[in-house]
């Protein structure tokens, strides 16, 4: 790794070694203590990412419906929320593409930086659109740009982070190490609830729709400044900085991930649908159906949707952990059968009409979720070459937004009013996990040996 390093005569540069890519454990306190910052920034990142992002989502559940589309009914109008919610799930495979170019060009550094601040522009710009007593249609369109602006920073977010984490790690210990950039969803999904939960409890009804839900948007450029203080004092990953001291940047890193590594990229998005699916099913979709159908209370919903995310902190690295030991594939490939078989039961609790069982399934969700989540960064980044990590990581990645993510509140909305039954939404997760279970067997766990390619 190359070093400058100010000196009386001007400033030198210096070839430090690294271990990060080898067998042996780390050696230096320096690369240690790195390690552990890369680690903590990008869990941090991560975190204040997702927390703009899930705020969206928790919004378009709970007040957008109300507040921009206020003519419609209420099928209609929480539709058409959900509608500027996948907005900004299409914009992420294009935040990979772009970031992802510079992430392999110039390096992952300074493309977490750029994803960050204009994540932060775009969640403050959304907490400050009227609503459509004051600009009519017009206060839906700019939330769909603020919308497209936060998809395109969360998906050139990702893969750096995962990449920040990981590149700085024994490839035998990343995937406890990159399941930190996983953390960030639960965690800010935690946040994010946590704030509209906090100003739901301190406002009346009509405050609340009037200026409270605003007040968790705006907050986001304090966590932003926050980001940014602890990724500047990064250094660039080892793997990255010898690449580049070796000559092998890519110069079209996106036109070659898609010419030399398709196969992969495909896979990828389509090993996440087992997962991105019901995630969004348990965590957005979950406050639809808790409030319509179950007559549930909004502050109830998020508070279980809070606690969930909370037990997600701890299970998401213990499995990130155990595909240390045993396995990327085989721990996702139980995850996979999981959800084939539990959706069944989740929907069967919450619709017992006993509160008790329906706070279970919901407490339940995320962490068998996590089976497939926590090795998921360590499983899908290691399938790319070091030249071309960031950009293919973060297509596969994000691709699975259009195809699964973030039609999976809109799909959910519409099986349940055709077929009128849960269970209907439960098979339609079971399939996608079916999907993402062929693909653990088509890729293979290649555990850090294309670090150097």
């Amino acid at each position: 790794m190359l070093l400058l390093v100010p000196s009386r005569a001007g400033v030198c540069v210096m070839a430090i070694p690294v271990t990060v890519d080898s067998a042996d454990p780390l050696r230096s306190a320096a690369e240690r203590r790195m390690m552990i910052r890369a680690v903590v920034a990008s869990a941090v990142g991560t975190t204040i990412e997702w927390y703009d992002f899930f705020l969206y989502g928790v919004a378009a559940a709970l007040v957008f419906p109300k507040i921009f589309f206020p003519e419609s009914d209420r099928f209609t109008g929480t539709l058409l929320a959900f509608s500027t919610y996948f907005v900004g799930f299409v914009a992420r495979p294009f935040g990979a593409a772009i970031f992802g170019h510079y992430g392999d060009r110039i390096g992952r550094k300074a493309t977490l930086i750029a994803t960050l601040v204009l994540m932060g522009v775009a969640t403050m710009g959304i907490g400050l659109v009227p609503g459509y007593d004051r600009i009519g249609i017009w206060g839906a369109v700019l939330l769909v740009v603020g919308r497209i602006m936060q998809g395109v920073g969360v998906g050139g977010e990702w893969g750096g982070s995962v990449l920040l984490a990981g590149e700085w790690t024994n490839p035998k210990r990343r995937g406890f190490t990159t399941s930190w950039a996983q953390f960030g969803a639960p965690a800010g999904l935690m946040l994010a609830n946590g704030a509209v939960s906090i100003v739901t409890y301190t406002t009346s009804e009509e405050q609340f729709l009037s200026w409270g839900w605003r007040v968790p948007f705006l907050i986001s450029f304090v966590l932003v400044f926050i980001g940014l203080y602890i990724r500047i004092g990064i250094l660039e990953t080892p793997v990255f900085a010898r690449l580049k001291a070796q000559g092998k940047v890519e110069k079209a890193p996106v036109t070659e991930v898609l010419r030399r590594n398709w196969r992969e990229v495909i896979l990828t998005a389509l090993l996440r649908t087992g997962q991105q699916t019901p995630f969004y099913i348990f965590t957005t979709y979950i406050l639809t159906y808790g409030t319509q159908v179950l007559g549930l209370s909004r502050g109830f919903l998020l508070n279980l949707v809070m606690l969930q995310a909370t037990i997600s902190l701890a299970t998401i690295p213990w499995f990130g952990h155990l595909s240390d030991i045993i396995g990327r594939r085989k721990i996702t490939a139980i995850g996979c059968v999981v959800m084939m078989i539990f959706p069944f039961l989740y929907f069967g609790m919450l619709d017992s009409g006993r509160v008790a069982l329906a706070a279970l399934a919901i407490l339940l969700a995320l962490p068998l979720h996590d089976l497939q989540y926590g090795p998921q960064a360590a499983f899908i980044s290691e399938s790319f070459p070091g030249t071309l990590r960031y950009s293919g990581a973060s297509l596969g990645y994000q691709l699975a937004s259009i195809t699964a993510g973030g039609p999976a509140p809109i799909v959910a909305l519409f099986l349940f009013r055709t077929y009128k039954t849960s269970m209907a939404v439960a098979a339609y997760i079971a399939v996608t996990a079916l999907v993402s279970l062929v693909c653990v067997w088509l890729l293979h766990d290649r555990a850090g040996s294309l670090d150097r390619q």
